[in-house]
């Protein structure tokens, strides 16, 4: 429903299905499989949205979800904090500032991505008006780094989740050509040459001599020589592992990883075909080659990467070298670890779990489990582009959400493992709840707990109920101060009084509540990757009207959850954090 008060609100009270779809599909990616289904519900929220009056429209959205209507510059800037970040080197010298992100599509994002994401876009909103983000995916290694065809997909979902826009969109598999005449124009020019099988300058006897610092015979050969070699690698007279190109760099540096590193070499896509193109390629650029040419070539002015780049910016930095490039600023920041959570794609990936599994420190599972994208820019802000490595923990990302939650979440009462409580009483008793104690605009709800044969029945949970005194008195939340007696496996309770003022005098515990009426809840608790654990209980009745899926409420002294499912009277949350 909240998509469609959007909607509507913006649109002169006239909600659109196929808007509101669009939106509620970005937001949650993972009912796209589901897309009849959701359509179907669509169409009737939509109609019942249509149905209020524009003013009704605005004040429903107003006393639900209070910050959907502040304006999304405001909400940007304030979760941005974008003048923590220092000045980029040499940003005057630039007409244009052109930064990059730069995801491999062979998973998809992590909380580790976020960091270089949120920093260049960041970098962005700081140099507004005279600077562009490229978003450009890097997915030349179709064996050891085999892209997968979701992830391009589901990386621009987390982008947008996380409130970042991009201005460019490049694949690099769509630009084999421009790889190929930069290769050719390298060979022709002596600046890179062809390793092949069957010549002097045999693979093997290459890597050996390279390892000594010494030069391979094809190195200084006619570039005649070499593109003859390079034609015969493309018309596939060679297989894989049989010949690569290398740039000609520093064939004595005492870093061997940077003497006449591999540019080009071949990769059997019949076995291994890409994602995008199949089979249609066989001769793949590096890493680094692909990078270098694409950075000078997109005009990248400041390349914001992790300190494991080092080498990689040296390594790039022969290729500007040998066409007479001017390499743009690198900035390098150290690496980010976060307490608790394995960061590795490849430990992530063997672990079989769907993207967004709520265990995971995937953008997906994150977002699945009820974090913020607020919360995670102030997380990456925080840490900025130091060059020393950083280490975080999920509590730092759960206080930052903390405080993005605080003010925008309902309260609602939740007893896990309920305690029967049997209040005498004669007369109903009520209870006035508001939704949220600092925002008393929102409104309340009335709670009424009716008597039968003398007796008000409510449920405690079993972790208060053990900590409790028999005998002592006890505030049921905005309802009445009761003394509570022990009997077998419940309670009966007597009336003290009614008021707040008396349980503040006299310093009464306050504890949660529910009726009689109240309606199954299970609430799903990450422990840690793969596992879950499942708490039951009972809420208010008030649930079933005032949440829908995917909203997320806090449950009085219990913490913040968000509603995963709603199967007839029954709810399953998901545990966010305390």
């Amino acid at each position: 429903m909240r998509s469609a008060l959007i909607n509507a609100v913006k649109f002169g009270g006239s909600a659109d299905v196929r808007a509101v779809m669009t939106r509620l599909l970005t937001e949650r990616p993972e009912l796209r499989q589901r897309a009849r289904e959701v359509k179907a519900i669509v169409e009737e929220v939509v109609a019942k949205v249509n149905s209020m009056s524009p003013d009704e429209q605005r004040r429903v959205l107003q006393e639900r979800w209070p910050d959907a209507l502040a304006p999304e510059r405001k909400r940007v800037e304030e979760r941005r904090g974008i003048e923590s970040l220092p000045p980029l080197p040499n940003a005057d010298r630039y007409s244009m500032i052109k930064l990059r992100f730069a995801p491999n599509p062979d998973f998809v994002l992590h909380l580790g991505s976020a960091r270089p994401a949120v920093i260049n876009y960041a970098y962005k909103l700081k140099y507004e008006g005279k600077a562009r983000l490229v978003l450009r995916f890097e997915d030349t290694d179709p064996r050891t780094k085999k892209p997968m065809k979701v992830a391009y997909s589901m990386i621009k979902e987390d982008l947008t989740w996380l409130g970042i826009k991009w201005d460019e969109e490049y694949i690099q598999s769509q630009r084999m050509e421009i790889y190929y005449e930069y290769i050719r124009k390298a060979v022709n020019m002596g600046k890179a040459y062809v390793v092949a099988k069957g010549t002097q300058c045999d693979p093997d006897l290459w890597k050996s001599l390279k390892s000594s610092g010494l030069p391979c015979p094809n190195r200084d050969a006619d570039p005649v020589t070499n593109m003859e070699l390079l034609d015969k690698m493309f018309q596939g007279s060679f297989n894989e592992g049989e010949a690569v190109v290398a740039m000609k760099t520093d064939i004595s540096s005492p870093d061997p990883s940077l003497r006449d590193w591999v540019a080009m070499r071949i990769i059997d896509t019949h076995r291994d075909p890409h994602p995008l193109v199949g089979s249609k390629y066989i001769l793949w650029p590096t890493y680094n080659f692909a990078v270098a040419i694409d950075d000078h070539l997109l005009g990248i002015t400041h390349i914001l990467r992790a300190q494991e780049h080092r080498v990689n910016t040296i390594k790039q930095s022969y290729v500007y070298k040998a066409f007479g490039w001017e390499m743009g600023d690198t900035i390098h920041f150290g690496r980010l670890h976060i307490e608790g959570a394995s960061l590795s794609k490849s430990v992530l990936k063997k672990m079989g779990l769907s993207f967004n599994d709520v265990t995971l420190p995937t953008l997906a599972g994150l977002r699945e489990r009820g974090i913020q994208p607020e919360a995670i820019w102030e997380v990456m802000l925080s840490v900025g582009i130091k060059e020393n490595d950083a280490t975080i923990s999920l509590d730092n990302l759960f206080a930052a959400n903390r405080k993005v939650l605080e003010p925008r979440a309902n309260r609602f009462m939740f007893v896990e493992a309920p305690v029967k409580v049997n209040i005498a009483t004669s007369a109903p008793l009520k209870a006035h709840i508001q939704y949220h104690p600092s925002h008393p605009e929102r409104g309340s709800r009335t709670v009424e707990v009716t008597p039968i044969n003398g007796f008000a029945t409510v449920y405690i949970s079993r972790g208060d109920a053990e900590y409790i005194q028999n005998g002592s008195i006890v505030r049921l939340m905005d309802l009445a101060n009761v003394r509570l007696i022990a009997e077998g496996d419940h309670y009966r309770g007597e009336i003290e009084s009614l008021g707040v003022d008396d349980a503040k005098k006299h310093g009464y515990k306050i504890i949660q509540w529910v009726p009689s009426s109240a309606v199954p809840v299970s609430v799903m608790v990450p422990i840690r990757v793969g596992k879950i654990d499942k708490q039951t209980g009972l809420g208010e009745p008030a649930l079933l009207s005032d949440v829908g899926e995917g909203d997320v409420v806090q449950f009085v002294r219990y913490g913040f959850v968000k509603l995963r499912s709603k199967v007839s009277e029954e709810l399953e949350f998901i545990y966010i954090h305390g």
